[in-house]
């Protein structure tokens, strides 16, 4: 296989940053008009901005709203909404599942795609793919596209007003990035891209570890006292940039296919993506037979910032063995990331990795 690096064409990051999205798009050549799906939290927020920006700019554009399930049907309505204008450039505005479904339309209309993350709660907007779920919030299927996105624009002035949880739970996702990169690396699995990693991925995803460490829980103390600060920066890059190239690039493996697995469990439904992937990551540790001492690092970061550490955490205190069973093999179906892993994984291995995981802690 070819070594394959993938990344958007242009990451912009910054306290008010959303001023600049027209000029942004000005510089990149995206032509409108423009289709902007968000939910209505960052449309209460942004629209005035987006309205003075593009007219500025000479852009006109339509807001269409995000439901808030990445579904078959969300994408459908999407995609009647981008086509009713004529849209030549889909933004998506809002958290992980709304990127996703902006990235799916954009693709289905053969237009170039813009992410402008309102939380950094997932490694998300950097991508070139799409989780799609069930009404129900089943992963039903991922889907690759041809192309990463145009831009991905950070506003940290309104990732700053977003609730604490979603950035603990960006930190959970970003955890997983080093773990899995390194499994594929062992086992020489190809990437999402169908390549293998390059140096520089590797180090991405080594430094968004780094980074989770060294700036983690001070991140946190800015949030709380509304503050903008280096480490908070850092930190959303970390969530945001490096752990999306790093997975993109480097590779999935037990962390999210676990993680996929869990969603198969009522329980775990009001839990968000990085929370179960945090826990994930745990149980790949457990499932490759890390050493002690890497597990107790991991296990102690994801109480210092507030991840999930136990199944009681997720939704599953007392969870019987047939649910268990369930979840262990939706994350060993064929196709599953968790194949990446550099030897062969069975449900009943994830089973007992899940249980020691729970007890460990």
């Amino acid at each position: 296989m070819l070594n394959v690096f993938a990344c958007p064409s242009r990451y912009v990051q910054g306290p008010d940053a959303t001023a600049s999205l027209a000029a942004e798009l000005r510089g990149l050549g995206l032509q409108g008009p423009l289709l902007v799906l968000a939910g209505p939290s960052a449309t209460r927020q942004l629209s005035a901005v987006w309205a003075e920006s593009f007219a500025a700019a000479g852009y006109s554009h339509e807001v269409a709203p995000f439901g808030g399930e990445c579904s078959v049907a969300a994408i459908a309505a999407g995609v009647a909404a981008a086509r009713a204008i004529g849209a030549r450039t889909v933004i998506g505005v809002g958290g992980g599942k709304a990127l996703d479904t902006a990235r799916a339309v954009a693709h289905e209309c053969g237009v170039a795609s813009v992410n402008c993350p309102t939380i950094a709660s997932t490694d998300a907007p950097t991508s070139a793919l799409s989780v799609i779920y069930t009404e129900a919030g089943v992963v039903e299927e991922i889907r690759l596209y041809p192309r990463n996105p145009a831009l991905v624009l950070v506003d940290t002035s309104v990732i700053l007003r977003a609730p604490r949880r979603y950035l603990v739970a960006g930190m959970g996702d970003a955890l997983s990035t080093f773990f899995e990169a390194r499994a594929c690396d062992r086992s020489g699995a190809a990437n999402c891209r169908g390549g293998t990693a390059t140096r520089a991925a590797l180090a991405l995803a080594e430094l968004c570890w780094q980074t989770l460490r060294a700036d983690g829980t001070a991140a946190l103390e800015a949030l709380d006292a509304g503050r903008i600060t280096p480490a908070f920066e850092r930190i959303v890059e970390a969530n945001t940039l490096l752990s999306g190239l790093g997975f993109e690039s480097a590779g999935l493996a037990a962390a999210h296919a676990i993680h996929n697995g869990l969603t198969v469990a009522p329980g775990t439904h009001d839990f968000l993506h990085g929370e179960k992937v945090a826990f994930g990551t745990l149980c790949q540790l457990a499932l490759e037979g890390a050493p002690a001492a890497e597990q107790r690092a991991v296990r102690d970061f994801c109480r210092s910032v507030g991840l999930p550490v136990r199944l009681g955490e997720i939704g599953l205190a007392g969870v019987d063995d047939a649910t268990l069973g369930r979840i262990a093999t939706r994350a060993v179906r064929p196709g599953e990331s968790i194949h990446n892993e550099p030897f062969p994984v069975t449900a009943a291995a994830v089973e007992l990795a899940i249980r020691a995981t729970d007890a460990a802690a």
